[in-house]
């Protein structure tokens, strides 16, 4: 009984989230004895691919049909369904992202396996399969029993560290019956920026209080000493100050980078449980009542327009230094 993995890409790049689950795997593996393996679907380097031996992963099947470098979930989950059946997979893991969100459902319902969605902790095999998860936006977490013969978990991003070793993977290259795609990619519109929002450690996030479009510099000078993604609230995506892909939040992008800081927001539920996965938060606001401050592990009580750029200045010393 292997482990299995799938190791999600995008333009022939490993996600970060996926070095995550390959590393979360392979600790899994460790716990009951046995062996993790991989999954690739899509066009990788094979030298990429195999150098993800160095994460924990023993053995990685490779289907490198270029059809597949579009995520189409059904075909997606078919071909892990088949994979894990015909290695014996006792434990899928998959990353709790958007892609994964789309497939973990539906090789769960081919495997007939029981999936816990968004774990954030190794199982607890002492007795039973015992996977913990948050629940209620982050406010509370649940222990789950997967008692069926084979185990889905889609691991929540950067809860779990990535750890380097040494080694190599073997990658068997597989040819795989694919049928045609039902979903059909036209174009692409890809979003710039320096780092992408949902694989970022760091996020500079800002709200009304930064009071319009023209002074969003002094959010992007801080996002670009950090080497952050930048963000916004709600409100300032409605007002049509910052492009909606921005806006994270419940109804927006959820995150959960090693830092968020938040800049004239002043932390609405909402916002919270998009945001509250976040290992370290720091909040500036003026508004010493602002509800933000109450979920923050550091706050700053100012004005934005005061505070940022010396904090901007701050660190681009101790960066020459």
């Amino acid at each position: 009984m292997s482990v299995l993995i799938f190791i999600d890409q995008s333009e022939g790049q490993i996600k970060k989230s996926s070095l995550e689950a390959i590393t979360y795997g392979a600790a899994v593996a460790k716990q009951l004895n046995t062996t993790a393996e991989g999954i690739v679907l899509g066009t990788v380097a094979d030298d990429n691919v195999a150098a993800l031996g160095k994460y924990g992963v023993q053995k990685i099947h490779h289907i490198t049909n270029e059809v597949l470098n579009h995520v189409d979930a059904q075909l997606y989950a078919k071909l892990i369904a088949d994979t894990a059946t015909a290695n014996g997979a006792g434990v899928v893991i998959i990353s709790h992202n958007q892609t994964g969100k789309a497939i973990a459902g539906r090789v769960s319902a081919r495997l007939k396996a029981g999936l816990v969605a968004g774990a954030i902790a190794l199982p607890d095999t002492t007795n039973g399969f015992v996977v913990k998860k948050s629940v209620f936006s982050g406010k509370a977490f649940a222990n789950v029993n997967i008692t069926s013969a084979i185990k889905i978990i889609s691991l929540n991003p950067n809860s779990f560290h990535v750890t380097q070793a040494e080694g190599t993977a073997e990658v068997i290259t597989v040819t795989a019956s694919i049928a045609e795609p039902k979903v059909k990619v036209t174009a692409v519109n890809k979003v710039s920026g320096e780092v992408p929002l949902t694989e970022a450690e760091i996020v500079v996030s800002g709200g009304r209080g930064l009071k319009g479009p023209e002074h969003w510099g002094i959010l992007e000078d801080l996002a670009k000493t950090l080497h952050a993604a930048t963000a916004c609230s709600r409100p300032v995506a409605d007002a049509h100050w910052r492009p909606h892909h921005e806006h994270v939040g419940q109804t927006g992008v959820q995150i959960a980078p090693n830092l968020y800081i938040a800049i004239g927001i002043s932390g609405a539920i909402q916002h919270l449980a998009g945001v509250n996965r976040s290992k370290v938060m720091v909040v500036i606001n003026k508004d010493p009542e602002a509800p933000f401050f109450k979920a923050a592990d550091y706050g700053i009580v100012g004005d934005a327009f005061e505070v940022v750029p010396k904090l901007t200045e701050e660190i681009k010393k101790l960066k020459s230094a």
